[in-house]
């Protein structure tokens, strides 16, 4: 590792030497498992493969479960049995075992299936990425690629030379093309367009950050006064029901009320003494919870009527302040005109 190392420091010093005369050297880097992680494609087939994983896990588990009962089985019954079954069983659980422990190295040993399959799986996106970076360096002129999580040893990788989201991208793109019509993939052409000049230009990167904060903080605001809007319109909307169901009550209210307010008012004064001595009768007790149920519809009309009334008011006086506030802000905006 020393000597590959020690080769390519050697390998770009003297590409330093000899093109001093006509350009910088260009280096880049990538970081292929940050890639991996974050293709679509491979982290669908990470996850299947993990639940195959998964079930290798549960069946040799289950082996193992299998086993320790035959163990237990034979130590219960040990005292019971012959040399010769003792001894058969014994061997029944060396099989088993054994099968056990070739099983699992079938699967998870460090050439098993879970290796092969994680390596065929790497392999396809390994491919376009080494496409990727080739097409990466022709078109804006790198020296050097190298991949950060290979075995060559980086003892330090400023940031501003990983290439590892320009990568991502264009295999974002070489995957989105296929399901795009001709319209997204001219809006994507200038989306990618856009992308190329910010990896170019570290100021436009940091420009363009602050266009998309003032953008997010402006639809943050917008949004915020949609929810204002929509509470005030449900407000209004609320209070226009009120206002209706209190009219529709007064309205039918004033048919049959009137008429039985008056007994209720004559009978509270002269009958109230006469309830309370003849209550054994039965011609009173009928009446005396109609009074009341009277007494409460109109108590309770009376009450309504109030709260009408003083959001009336209430209303009024916030139109004549707001009136007034205009007027103030239209004479504020002529004298400083003159």
């Amino acid at each position: 590792m020393r000597k590959q190392f020690l080769f390519i420091f050697l390998a770009l010093i003297v590409a330093n030497t000899s093109q001093a005369q006509t350009r910088t050297t260009r280096i880049g880097y990538i970081d292929m498992e940050y890639i991996l992680e974050n293709v679509s494609d491979y982290k669908e087939a990470k996850a299947q493969l993990e639940l195959k994983a998964q079930k290798w896990k549960q069946e040799i588990e289950t082996k193992k479960i299998d086993i320790n009962n035959l163990k237990e089985s034979l130590k219960a019954e040990r005292a019971l049995l012959t040399k010769e079954l003792i001894d058969e069983k014994e061997t029944e659980i060396k099989f088993l075992e054994t099968e056990m422990m070739d099983y699992q190295q079938k699967q998870f040993g460090s050439d098993g299936n879970l290796m092969h399959q994680k390596a065929g799986l790497a392999k396809p996106i390994q491919d376009q990425v080494f496409t990727a970076v080739q097409d990466i360096a022709e078109a804006k002129n790198y020296d050097f690629i190298f991949d950060k999580s290979s075995d060559l040893t980086m003892l330090f990788s400023n940031k501003k030379y990983d290439i590892s989201d320009q990568v991502i991208r264009i295999l974002n793109r070489t995957e989105k093309r296929e399901q795009l019509s001709k319209k997204q993939l001219k809006d994507q052409e200038t989306k990618e367009k856009l992308e190329n000049a910010i990896d170019e230009n570290p100021e436009m990167a940091n420009r363009q950050k602050t266009l998309d904060d003032k953008k997010a903080a402006r639809l943050k605001l917008l949004e915020d006064r949609r929810l204002e809007q929509e509470a005030k319109k449900k407000e209004y909307d609320d209070r226009r029901k009120a206002l209706a169901a209190e009219r529709d009550a007064k309205k039918n209210g004033t048919v049959s009320e009137p008429a039985k307010t008056e007994p209720v008012k004559t009978e509270g004064t002269t009958a109230k003494p006469a309830t309370t001595n003849v209550t054994p009768t039965e011609g009173t007790t009928p009446a005396q919870p109609a009074v009341n149920k009277t007494e409460e519809r109109q108590k309770l009309y009376e009450q309504r009527k109030k709260e009408l009334e003083d959001r009336r008011k209430k209303i009024l006086e916030e139109r004549e302040a707001a009136k007034k506030a205009k007027e103030a802000e239209m004479q504020k905006s002529n004298t400083t005109n003159n």
